[in-house]
């Protein structure tokens, strides 16, 4: 049996949505605003896929089997 990550199936949607809309909204802030703030967004997106990430490498491992 896998182990569950830390986020649940709601939160990992809501995850994934979140990761889609800063990484296409970087390039398009980047090219109508003329400062750097458009690199928040990459920033972000970095944070949130890293989060994916580490619940998708905490799905994969095996379940642990408490010792009798």
């Amino acid at each position: 049996m896998r182990s569950a990550g830390f986020l649940s199936e709601s939160q990992r949607r809501l995850a994934w949505v979140g990761f889609l809309l800063a990484a296409f909204q970087a390039p398009l802030a980047a090219n109508l605003i003329d400062d750097a703030s458009w690199l928040f967004a990459v920033v972000v997106a970095m944070v949130v896929a890293t989060v994916i990430l580490a619940d998708d490498a905490q799905r994969r491992r095996p379940a642990q089997v408490e010792a009798e």
